[in-house]
């Protein structure tokens, strides 16, 4: 609403607000008033005064309808089967979020015509190139999301207790939403929940409205560790501890508290871990790859052997290590059994323990190496950066 025809139809403007069918967006609540990201904070009071001093010279404002005054309205017909898109047509802002059980990523990681991608706080899915270009994928897979964040609901959690529920949902923008297929709309409303009680990841939050990083959680502390280690063991011994330190796209928050999940979660975790470790640093200082009867020394092994021959004693070294023992323990268990793929809500405790242990575990080595000598000038340059445990 501007000029001569903003001003001659305020009195309907103002009729609709005061009935609760509109609302004002104007300079006060957003920069570009041609975008509603959400509803507006401001008070009808202080929208009616935007329309009562509503000049020829003014820049204008924007007036967007609600829910209420869209209920009865006949919508397009390209709409029908697109909920997302029906609700925005009907008064969502586009930066709103609906909200999902965390399961509805579950198709997404196992399809191998995605790429998925696990962050702390959040995730992101698209249809591959390859899959793109191939005529046997059918229109409706062409999907993608790149902003999709992580809620919870930790209203009833207790860090003691493991059988306390952490509600993990996704959260995703209703203009994000509006972009897939009516195929994949339809199958995301199958897993939309109510956003009672439910609090947005703050590192996703942040990011996604521009704020600078000062924070990680546990996967990315994780690695930023692997990465201090290989700087300082390439700084003592002149050769990287880890083969990579960059976490593969996959890894992440468990999607359901089951057996399956949690074995896959712990394969994948001695991978970065046990079967990270270089041969060829232990090679370098000194630990041999076998014992005096031939038999071949795991990485674990050789790594506790490598902290004794240089001053840590031998139940310090196994304190400290115990967390990585477990899980290549851990891991090991389903190569010899058959298990039956059975739910159990505290394995999302024990994901939130296991990777505090770990990251303690790596704390500790790495305090340790940057004792050396060869060490006196390094700094964690993450040292400031706040960790979020879940």
């Amino acid at each position: 609403m501007y000029g001569d025809d903003g001003v001659a139809s305020r009195p309907a403007a103002i009729e609709l607000v005061q009935l609760g069918l509109a609302q004002v967006v104007s300079g006060a609540d957003y920069l570009n008033i041609h975008i509603r990201p959400w509803p507006s904070k401001r008070t009808v009071d202080s929208q009616l005064q935007d329309l009562e001093e509503l000049t020829l010279d003014d820049y204008g404002v924007c007036l967007y309808p609600l829910s209420a005054g869209m209920r009865g309205v006949r919508l397009p017909g390209r709409l029908t089967g697109r909920p997302y898109a029906r609700a925005m047509a009907r008064g969502r802002g586009t930066l709103e979020t609906a909200y999902f059980e965390f399961a509805v990523l579950e198709q997404y990681r196992n399809d191998g015509r995605f790429r998925f991608n696990f962050g702390d706080g959040g995730a992101s899915m698209w249809l591959t190139d390859e899959a793109s270009d191939d005529d046997d994928v059918f229109e409706r897979d062409h999907v993608g999301l790149s902003h999709m964040g992580f809620a919870y609901d930790l209203s009833r959690y207790d860090a003691g207790d493991l059988t306390s529920p952490i509600e993990r949902r996704v959260a995703v923008f209703y203009s994000d939403l509006c972009t897939l297929t009516p195929e994949h709309q339809r199958r995301w409303e199958t897993y939309e929940v109510p956003e009672d009680n439910l609090e947005l990841h703050p590192i996703w939050w942040g990011s996604q409205m521009g704020h600078w990083g000062d924070a990680v959680g546990p996967f990315s502390h994780l690695f930023l560790e692997l990465e201090n280690l290989n700087e300082l063991s390439t700084l003592a011994f002149s050769e990287p501890m880890f083969r990579y330190t960059e976490k593969p796209a996959d890894l992440g928050w468990l999607l359901r508290p089951s057996q399956r999940e949690w074995d896959d979660f712990v394969l994948q975790l001695d991978k970065a871990l046990s079967d990270n470790l270089r041969p060829q640093f232990f090679d370098q200082v000194g630990i041999p790859s076998e014992d005096p009867t031939g038999q071949r020394l795991g990485t674990l092994v050789r790594l506790d052997r490598f902290m004794q021959n240089h001053g840590v004693t031998e139940s310090e070294a196994r304190k400290v290590l115990e967390p990585l023992r477990q899980i290549r323990k851990a891991r090991q268990k389903p190569a010899h059994a058959v298990r039956e793929n059975l739910n159990d809500r505290t394995y999302i405790h024990q994901q939130i323990n296991l990777l505090q242990e770990v990251i303690g575990a790596l704390t500790g080595v790495r305090g340790w190496l940057s004792s050396h000598p060869a060490c006196s000038e390094w700094s964690n340059s993450n040292e400031t950066l706040s960790v979020y445990p879940l």
